[in-house]
């Protein structure tokens, strides 16, 4: 979240930050749900100070009488302050984070092209789907995962477990070269923890599967169990940022999900995923920015894929990013009536600041023995829904058979995937 003093301090600036992000936030209700807050609990300091000096002297009917008020009135003013204090943890919860100056703003349409690695594709015969091609190759079976868990959920058979196994052992072996430190997190985690993430666990929208008379969730993505891996702690960061590579699985609902991009594995309701999660000082999460971003460019171009670059508008971004990229594939499902194919998205990278920090109290020993809120940051490394789509649909061949890129031989061991 954002300091309700900056916000106090910098409120039209909010405003309009709001607006770019196309986020309906009150905030002049906000801040005077700040004050009412504020008035509130200087008045019941006052009256408990008051009840205290008097607890420690004999008192006479009349003061027993006052006292008696004053106990009534504490027990009313904490009844309002708990109203204010949750319709204002709300709202400011609510305001987005600041946006980097160079993102774009606007919708989703205005995103920015950074960096474009190959052109599409061009085959010498008709592309097929990934879910055909998988079919075909018995690589996956939906059916029978609808059967078993409902629409959007699948089994891996045959080749593709293989497939995601050296998908995820390729990943690792790339991060642990840039010195990420590997975790395998848990796949439930505590409301309070997904609050203080950003993901808001409520709500039509919400992504998140909640645990039904419990305080836990199933995660969407590992960013939100390593964020509350060092929640309430003061990091030691004299020798560099703090960089994990976090595998777990993740479980979505796709709420709102339809269209062209519903089909196959592009939106699946569980997938595992390796996730890159940093904690640095706010002076050099500009520079780890983009390293996670060389990653992901070096990544998937080990993997041969068609691939692009977007620096993505204001409108699109999360509430906690600052600013996010995003990696897309070139994918034949993708194609519409003017188009063979098009492109989605593998993988993101964002720059959180010190907007997670703030609401989970990670900060870090400064030099001269103070303390400061870390910057957080996340990005894909691998994701066993899309990556094996794009793979698929990149590498597919004329007889049907999909050819392996080089970087996965090593892991797989066949050249090609065949029936």
């Amino acid at each position: 979240m954002i300091d309700i003093k900056f916000i106090k301090e910098n409120k039209e600036l909010i405003k309009k930050n709001c607006k770019d992000r196309k986020m309906d936030v009150d905030i002049d209700r906000l801040l005077e749900l700040d004050e009412l807050r504020k008035e509130a609990l200087k008045e019941i300091e006052v009256l408990r100070a008051e009840r205290n000096i008097k607890s420690k002297e004999k008192p006479s009917d009349e003061e027993i009488v006052k006292m008696r008020e004053v106990g009534s009135r504490i027990k009313e003013l904490e009844l309002q302050q708990k109203d204010v204090l949750s319709e204002y943890k709300n709202l400011l919860y609510s305001v987005p984070n600041l946006t980097h100056p160079k993102s774009p703003i606007g919708g989703e349409e205005k995103f920015e092209l950074v960096y474009q690695y190959k052109n599409p594709p061009k085959f010498s015969f008709e592309p097929k789907m990934h879910d055909e091609l998988m079919g075909d190759l018995d690589m996956v079976d939906f059916e029978r995962g609808t059967k078993v868990a409902g629409q959007k959920f699948y089994f891996y058979k045959n080749d593709a477990v293989k497939l995601n196994q050296a998908l995820i052992n390729y990943g690792l072996d790339v991060l642990e070269n840039h010195g990420y430190i590997f975790v395998e997190t848990p796949d439930l985690v505590k409301n309070e923890i997904l609050d203080g993430s950003g993901f808001n666990p409520r709500g039509e929208e919400s992504q998140i599967y909640e645990i039904k008379d419990t305080d836990l969730s199933l995660i969407g993505t590992a960013e939100i169990t390593m964020l509350g891996f060092h929640a309430n702690e003061v990091l030691d960061l004299s020798k560099g940022p703090k960089k994990y590579a976090a595998l777990s699985h993740c479980f979505r609902t796709e709420a709102g999900a339809y269209g062209k991009a519903n089909k196959g594995m592009y939106r699946v309701h569980q997938f595992t995923k390796l996730e890159m999660f940093v904690f640095c000082k706010p002076e050099d999460s500009e520079a780890l920015h983009q390293e996670l971003v060389e990653i992901e460019k070096e990544i998937c171009g080990g993997l041969e894929l068609h691939y692009r670059v977007i620096d993505i508008p204001s409108g699109d971004l999360g509430g906690p990013a600052y600013r996010k990229y995003d990696i897309e594939a070139w994918m034949t499902m993708l194609a519409d009536e003017k188009n063979k194919g098009g492109y989605g998205e593998i993988t993101s990278a964002s720059n959180c600041t010190d907007y997670q920090a703030r609401r989970l109290n990670i900060k870090y020993k400064k030099d001269d023995g103070g303390t400061d809120l870390v910057h957080t940051l996340n990005g894909t490394a691998i994701v066993t829904s899309r990556f094996p789509l794009a793979l698929v649909e990149n590498h597919q061949q004329k007889d049907g058979t999909i050819k392996i890129p080089k970087a996965l031989k090593k892991y797989f061991g066949k050249g090609k995937i065949k029936a």
